[in-house]
Formats: C-alpha cells, structure tokens, sequence
C-alpha cells in the first residue's frame, strides 16, 4: 500500500489529525485517501459519537466506516495490511461535537490537544431544511468547541465548509468572503463579520417558538419554517448555506493570523477516480431529481437548461482538503480559502446533463434494475422556468385536491392515487432543490490550482482537483449512474459481505482494469 513520496506526503509525514464527521460521505472518502496515499502519517484520529448500538466507539468504527465499501479497493490489494493499517493509523475517539470540550473532562480534553497537530472539521447538518436550532448548533456554534481545542495545542484548522455560502451573490464567485446579500452583518475594523448579535437575536427566536408549539410536530415546521425565513432575510436560500456562512466568520475572527483553511466544495457527488469510479454513499443532491425521473415519480422539473450547475466528484473535493492540509502545515499562520467546484473552469449545463441521463436510462435501463426497477424510463424530462412550473403545478394541484376531496367523502379511497402522488413529489423537490437547479453564478477556484502547482501535484492523478479531467457525458451518464446503482442502492453489508458482494454487469465493467482504462483514457481526453 505504499506510495511515491510528494511534498503531501513529506508535510504530513509524522503528523496527527483529528478529523469530524467521517462516518458521512465525504469523510469517508477523506479517510480513504489518507491511508491509501499517505502511509507515513502519524496517526488519525476519528471524533465520533457513542451509540448504545455498540458496546464500544471501536466497533462503531469497524461496523460503520471501517466496512465501508469505499475501502474496497485498498481491501483487494491486501485485505490483511488494510486491517493492520487502521489498527495501526486509525484511533477513534469518543465524544459529542456539539458539547463543550467534546463532553470529555479537562485533563482529557487536553491530553487529547497534546497528541494532534491539526484539526480537519467535516462535521455538518447538510439538510437544507434542518430546524433552525439543529443547524445553527452544528453548522456555527459547535465550532467554539473545535476552537477550544485548538487553543489547547496551538492547532491549525481546516474547515469543511461550502461553495454556497455566497448565498443569493450572483456572477462570478472567487476564493474570498462575499458580502452577504440580504441584511448586512456588523463587521469590525479588520473587515470580519461578527456574528455574535445575530446569533443571540436568533436564540432568542428559536426559544419564542419552542414556547408557542403545541406539538413536536409543530415544532419542527415551526423551526424549519423559522430558518428558511431568517436565512432569505439575510441573503441565503436555505438553513444550511447560512450556517455555515456564519461558522466561516467565527473561525476567521477567532483565528485571525493564526492557521486556518476552509475548503469549499459545490455539489459533491460520485466519484470520478478513486478509489473507485462512482463510489457514493446516500443520495445528494442531483440525485433525488435522478431518482424521482427513474422511478417516473415527476414529469417536469423547474430549471435552466442553459444554467451551469456546479458538481464536482468526491475524490476531487478528498484531494483538495490534502492539499489544504499540507499547505497549511508548510505555510502556517494564514487564512486561505480554496474551491473545489467546475462552473468556472469545465462549466456543465443542465440541459445537457438531463440529457446523458435520459439518454443512458432509455437506452440501457436495463442495466441498472434497482435504479429504473426494469421499466424504460420517459425519453423526454422537461425543464421549466420556476413560473411556468409554479402555474403548472397550480392548474393540476387545485382539481386534483378537489378530487380527492370528493373521492374521499364518498368513501371511495382516503388515500392520494399515482398522479395526485407524483405531484406531491414534484412540488417538494421543487421546494428544497429548485435554487441549486437554475443557478445565476459561477464559482471560480484559481487559488486551488495554483496550489497543486506549488504543490507539483498538478498532473498527479493520485491528487487531482482540476475538473477540466471531467468528461461530463462519461462522467454523469455513466460513471455515477452505475454508482448509483451499485452503491447508493444497497443494503450496508459487513465488511466481509461488502467486499465480495457480486456486482452488476454494468458496474463490474465500470470497476475492471480495462474500463478503469477507459476512464482515465476519457477524463484525459476531455482535459
């Protein structure tokens, strides 16, 4: 399992990180490259939360991430030195992100800041409609706890956070803090925004409403339903992209010329390389809508089809926070922010990805019978403009709610039919995804390439972060549609199970040495 040596491997050499949230999609992934290319690392430390599922954190680890078919890969080169590996390299620690000093006494806490190096913050709530209190606990103030930490041991942070913290900002968006787009934030006399008043303003909200609810049920729409209308009034679509926002500010202000990278991924999907092409865990973004086409559950969906949308790969995003990694051990005491996007340099437009989609499912649906479940999908998926499909919505909502009125009081059914069904599900995605699907902006990331040429790890595909590699049709009606398929649509397995489990023919052709050939053959190509 060993590696050629780079100035990645020298800066981390030796170093212990503590990394949050690897039992998610993206740490996962994270973990994976670190032990696949960086042998020599001193140790990793894994923050997780104890769950009386397991009788111990460690198990929680070999069951949850350990078994994970994102090792598949480093389990077939050598399924015992993968094992010796993470007992070697791999120690969990347990505790609660959300409480101070991680729920753990004072001598601990310490002893735990005496034994890193850095700290790298995963940790998210990326539910766009988390309830208002959830999110800003997890996404903002649980940063004071990571912060504590840091002042313990004298720590660096790389921060996790999001391309999307420009809020409702349009136009080309760069590697730097933009103003909010709503109210403004108090800023100091370095330019930071402080975000201490608004956050108390919101306490203050969130505990009005726990007082007025009836019911947990109320509740919850009640703090949703809060966050979303704090978030446009401050200049942000959703709960999760003004949370973060708000925890950006509090680590640049608490840091200031001290070390700190925030990594900004877009919308992270499938992977593109590594470990293999179309690893995925749960569905993100631009999946519900692909889901929702395959099992013909919406007919339309509003959009730009000439609109860029921003995915990048996981495997890229994994490389870019490496590279943010080393950089700030070779460079400390700076604040650097880098993007992990391709609007800006490989711009995809969603017509044309709608288009691989339909494609690849007319044409091969059978090759795929979790995803399309044997029945040819539509071989049209329109696009339309949020008030075209609002009008829509409303000219077939409002005779169907009347029918099923009737229907219901002459007990011929109490229960939504197919259609009626479908469009409840249209008007939900809308609801939740209809922002990211007709964008009005362009991330940019020229500080992250310049880096993985300071680095000399442009043309190394072991840290790729350039998405001129992707092709997209190869790419998006391909690639992630197998992984989809593959890896988004099983049940966990043990690791045993996961790493013999069989394959379908489309993804063992995808997963072969010739079509990992293929791959990189087209990823080449397209750069």
């Amino acid at each position: 399992m060993g590696t050629k040596s780079t100035v990645i491997n020298q800066q981390l050499a030796g170093k212990h990180i503590l990394i949050t949230g690897c039992t998610g999609f993206l740490g996962k992934v994270l973990l994976e490259k670190l032990l696949r290319t960086n042998p020599d690392i001193g140790g990793i430390y894994l923050l997780v939360r104890g769950s009386k599922k397991y009788s111990s954190i460690r198990e929680r680890f070999e069951s949850e991430i350990q078994s994970s078919t994102v090792f598949n890969h480093m389990r077939s080169q050598d399924a015992a030195a993968f094992d010796d590996l993470c007992e070697e390299k791999v120690h969990v620690v347990a505790g609660e992100i959300t409480e101070p000093k991680f729920g753990m006494g004072d001598d601990d806490f310490q002893a735990l800041a005496d034994k890193l190096d850095m700290i790298v913050n995963s940790a998210a709530s990326v539910n766009f409609r988390e309830e208002l209190d959830k999110a800003l606990t997890i996404n903002t103030l649980c940063l004071n706890n990571l912060l504590e930490l840091s002042e313990a041991g004298d720590l660096p942070v790389v921060q996790i956070s999001t391309c999307y913290v420009h809020g409702f900002n349009t136009g080309d968006i760069y590697e730097e803090t933009k103003p909010p787009a709503g109210r403004p934030f108090p800023r100091n006399e370095k330019g930071q925004y402080l975000i201490h008043d608004i956050v108390q303003k919101l306490k203050k909200k969130i505990s009005k409403v726990k007082e007025k609810a009836k019911s947990k049920e109320q509740l919850s729409k009640m703090l949703v339903d809060l966050g979303i209308e704090e978030a446009h009034k401050y200049g942000w679509n959703d709960t999760y992209t003004f949370t973060k926002w708000m925890g950006e500010q509090l680590l640049m202000e608490r840091l200031y010329n001290k070390s700190l990278a925030i990594v900004r991924p877009a919308i992270i999907e499938s992977t593109l390389l590594g470990p293999q092409p179309g690893w995925i865990e749960g569905v993100k973004v631009a999946d519900a809508i692909i889901f929702a086409y395959a099992r013909g559950k919406i007919a339309m969906f509003p959009g730009d089809s000439n609109a860029v949308i921003d995915i990048i790969p996981a495997d890229l995003v994994a490389n870019s926070i490496v590279l943010a990694m080393a950089k700030t051990f070779k460079s400390p005491n700076q604040c650097n922010i880098y993007q992990s996007c391709s609007s800006g340099s490989n711009p995809a437009r969603i017509g044309q990805l709608r288009d691989y989609m339909v494609d690849e499912g007319t044409a091969n649906f059978e090759a795929y019978p979790k995803l399309f479940r044997g029945k040819r999908p539509a071989d049209y998926f329109p696009l339309a403009p949020q008030a075209a499909f609002d009008n829509a919505m409303r000219a077939v909502q409002l005779p169907l709610d009347f029918a099923q009125r009737a229907r219901s009081i002459l007990g011929l059914h109490d229960e939504k039919w197919g259609f009626h069904k479908n469009i409840d599900t249209a008007a939900k995605l809308s609801t939740v995804f209809a922002f990211y699907s007709q964008p009005k902006y362009k991330f940019h990331n020229g500080k992250l390439l310049a880096l993985a040429e300071e680095l000399g790890v442009a043309d190394d595909e072991d840290y790729a972060v350039d998405s001129k590699l992707i092709d997209w049709k190869q790419y998006f009606g391909k690639i992630h549609l197998a992984g989809l398929e593959e890896y988004a649509l099983i049940e966990k397995k043990s690791s045993a199970d996961a790493s013999n489990k069989p394959q379908t023919a489309q993804v063992k052709s995808m997963h072969s040495n010739k079509a990992k050939a293929t791959a990189k053959k087209s990823v080449k190509a397209a750069s």
